[in-house]
């Protein structure tokens, strides 16, 4: 993974509107790799503490970060309910980077 793909997942992740999510894959193929949500993933390894990596979940919208607990409080603080790891309502919160930038 080079700086550039990173800065690039960064900028989108800066963008996602509080109280709204998105995945992982949605985010890879704003960037221009469709194929590498996993990649999406590692450049989450390490980020600023008000960075909100919070908002960004799995395909099926399961928080797959290992701070589920601290995700979790930040999302419910912007509104979103979750249970266990599930976001509920997830469809109706997605926010999608490519059709809304």
């Amino acid at each position: 993974m080079n700086s550039l793909f990173k800065q690039q997942v960064f900028e989108i992740i800066r963008l996602i509107p509080e109280g709204r999510v998105t995945t992982y894959g949605a985010i890879a193929k704003a960037v221009g790799y469709p194929k590498h949500a996993r990649h999406v993933g590692n450049a989450l390894r390490s980020y600023d503490e008000d960075f909100p990596a919070h908002r960004v979940c799995n395909s099926s919208g399961r928080i797959t970060a290992s701070c589920l607990a601290g995700f979790t409080e930040k999302l419910n603080r912007e509104g979103v309910a979750v249970r266990g790891d599930k976001i509920q309502n997830f469809k109706v919160i997605f926010w999608n980077p490519m059709e809304e930038l």
